[in-house]
């Protein structure tokens, strides 16, 4: 079966692990996926990421090890997707908004690859 938004899809997977205080998340693998995962380990958001052949199946499986704080604080207080596939988002640079006052990230699809609003 095909994904319509994996993006979406990854973003609700970490999240719902993230609630839950699970220590690993696994999903499916793509380029996009580990662009994304390569951004929120630079960040400190993840502990590390890692591509790993699917068990019995085709393909490769993304592994993220979420990162919590001495006493089990989540180090993603919230994610959410922006841009969706029925209603595209379009901005500069410079008219990008600051993300929980200069606190969180925004990861940004550019052409020059993906990056976050503070490297626009």
């Amino acid at each position: 079966m095909t994904m319509t938004d994996p993006i979406a899809d990854m973003l609700t997977r970490v999240r719902n692990a993230n609630s839950a205080y699970h220590d690993v998340v696994l999903m499916p693998s793509s380029n996009i996926k580990t662009h994304v995962a390569d951004i929120l380990k630079r960040e400190g958001y993840i502990g590390s990421w890692s591509v790993e052949d699917a068990e019995g199946g085709v393909g490769k499986t993304l592994r993220l090890d979420l990162k919590y704080g001495p006493n089990r604080e989540r180090s993603i207080a919230g994610i959410k997707r922006v841009s969706k596939p029925g209603l595209r988002v379009y901005a500069k640079s410079t008219a990008l908004p600051k993300v929980l006052g200069g606190l969180g990230i925004a990861i940004i699809s550019t052409s020059s690859g993906l990056l976050t609003d503070r490297q626009a």
